[in-house]
């Protein structure tokens, strides 16, 4: 099977957050019936989002949010489309927000999980913690994990 060609970004025109709230709209309010006036929140305002993108459009999308604490991010709203999934666009994302959260100066990833994702993330370094509760109708669970600068 041939590789699939994308590239990760910093969703910095307005084009690419577009394309960022298509995947997050196509995953979450379209396939995991997540109401669409709870799926975009206020945050989308001051996150930094990152789009994986294709010759064919988007793939991906996932947004970094400085934390409560000092030195904290937030991942968050990480989708990536039915197509490209298991081929190593979801870890390309989360590796990009991490990069962005290290030259943002913060030191930790926190992240809620659903709980099918878990194993996805604990490859990535990810710890679980705390019970599992319901957003949106799903269940998740809290992670994080320590950068290394």
């Amino acid at each position: 099977m041939t590789p699939l060609s994308y590239t990760v970004r910093v969703a910095d025109s307005p084009a690419d957050r577009e394309a960022c709230f298509a995947v997050r709209k196509e995953v979450f309010v379209v396939e995991q019936k997540v109401p669409e006036e709870i799926e975009y929140d206020a945050h989308d305002a001051d996150a930094v989002h990152l789009l994986a993108i294709g010759p064919g459009g988007p793939l991906g999308a996932g947004r970094l949010l400085r934390g409560h604490d000092h030195g904290v991010g937030v991942l968050g709203r990480m989708a990536v489309s039915a197509a490209a999934r298991g081929l190593g666009v979801g870890a390309a994302l989360v590796r990009a927000i991490e990069a962005e959260a290290l030259r943002l100066g913060l030191t930790s990833i926190v992240l809620h999980a659903q709980t099918h994702a878990l194993g996805f993330y604990e490859r990535l370094g990810y710890v679980a913690y705390g019970p599992e509760h319901e957003e949106a109708g799903i269940q998740h669970r809290e992670m994080r994990r320590a950068l290394a600068g």
